[in-house]
C-alpha cells in the first residue's frame, strides 16, 4: 500500500473487487483492492466531484447499508464523510455536454480523444486541482490510455499491473 499516495480517486471497480464480486480479479488483487479502502477510510484522503457524479455511481453499483462486503463499507463512509475536509476533497468539474461527458477539466490530448465515456468524470476531477492518481482494479481498458495520461500528468495506479495489461492485451486481441 505504500505506493499509492494521497490523495487519490478510486475508481468504482476498486470497491467492487473489494466486495469479490469481479471474475476477473485474483484473490491477491481482492486483498489489494481491501487494503486500498482501509487505508483511504483510515487515513482520509479521497478525491470526489462537489456535483456526486462519481457518489453517484458509487451509489449504482454498492450497498449504502455498508454491507456485505468492503466495498460496500466504503460506499457507507463515503456517503457519511464525503462532506468532512478531513477526509475528502470536493472539486468542482464543470460538464460542457452531459450526452457525451464533455468536461472543461478533462485534458485536451489526442491520445484520450476516444477515452471511454463513463469514466471521464474520475479524469476530469484528477485534473481539477493539484493531479492526484486514480486507483485502477479490473478496468483493463485504462492500461491502453495510460502513457496519454501520464502525458498530462495523471497516474492511473494499477493494483495489480500484471494483471491490467494481461486483461487489456487478452481483450485488445494482443494475446
Amino acid at each position: 500500500m505504500s505506493r499509492i499516495r494521497l490523495p487519490c480517486l478510486v475508481d468504482t471497480n476498486v470497491a467492487i473487487v473489494a466486495n469479490g464480486k469481479s471474475t476477473q480479479a485474483s484473490d491477491d488483487l481482492v486483498e489489494k483492492c481491501i487494503d486500498a479502502i482501509q487505508r483511504l477510510t483510515t487515513d482520509g484522503g479521497l478525491v470526489l466531484d462537489h456535483e456526486d457524479r462519481i457518489f453517484d455511481e458509487y451509489r449504482k453499483n454498492l450497498s449504502l447499508r455498508g454491507q456485505p462486503g468492503t466495498g460496500d463499507q466504503f460506499m457507507k463512509w463515503v456517503h457519511d464523510h464525503r462532506w468532512m475536509n478531513e477526509f475528502c476533497e470536493l472539486r468542482e468539474i464543470k460538464c460542457l455536454d452531459e450526452s457525451d461527458q464533455v468536461y472543461a477539466e478533462f485534458p485536451d490530448s489526442e491520445g484520450l480523444k476516444d477515452f471511454d465515456v463513463s469514466d471521464r468524470k474520475f479524469v476530469a476531477v484528477a485534473n481539477a486541482g493539484p493531479q492526484c492518481p486514480i486507483l485502477q482494479a479490473v478496468d483493463f481498458k485504462w492500461w491502453g490510455w495510460r502513457e496519454a495520461l501520464s502525458a498530462v500528468g495523471i497516474e492511473v495506479v494499477f493494483l495489480d499491473p500484471e494483471a491490467a495489461e494481461a486483461g487489456y492485451n487478452k481483450h485488445a486481441g494482443n494475446v
